[in-house]
């Protein structure tokens, strides 16, 4: 898979990438310019795949495969789930979600996103903190 061009890694973004490498927490961090930058160990158990497997990715490609829907079935656009949220409106959002692994298996997860502001302001990108939810498979 190409490798998209994004820009250097400005420090708020290095700083979170430490951070959720060292957190058993599922995460994953999307950068300014919306490319997937990083996933840690806990969310590729949840995803499927180790990030290294995939690497860097435009988020909407990231999030095409997730197919995610409501827990009732409803479609959800890219730009309206938790990440979407915190990256196009710049604000926390959390919601729970359908979801399509890497691996195949559909599962329901919730999941709360951050934009990632620097002190003078700017958005670095956006941090998404998911786990599963009560169910992995749920008839339409």
């Amino acid at each position: 898979m190409s490798t998209p061009e994004s820009a250097p890694k400005s420090l708020p973004l290095i700083l979170a990438r430490e951070f959720a490498a060292n957190l058993a927490t599922p995460m994953f961090l999307i950068d300014a310019n919306g490319v997937l930058v990083f996933y840690n160990d806990a969310a590729a158990l949840l995803l499927g795949r180790p990030f290294a497997e995939i690497g860097e990715i435009p988020a909407g490609d990231f999030g095409a495969v997730m197919e995610m829907a409501t827990p009732d079935g409803e479609t959800v656009r890219r730009r309206d789930s938790p990440a979407g949220v915190a990256f196009f409106e710049g604000r926390p959002a959390h919601a729970a979600v359908m979801a399509t692994a890497y691996d195949g298996v559909r599962r329901a997860y919730e999941v709360t996103a951050y934009p990632l502001y620097a002190a003078t302001g700017d958005m670095h990108g956006v941090i998404s903190v998911f786990w599963e939810g009560d169910a992995t498979e749920r008839d339409g």
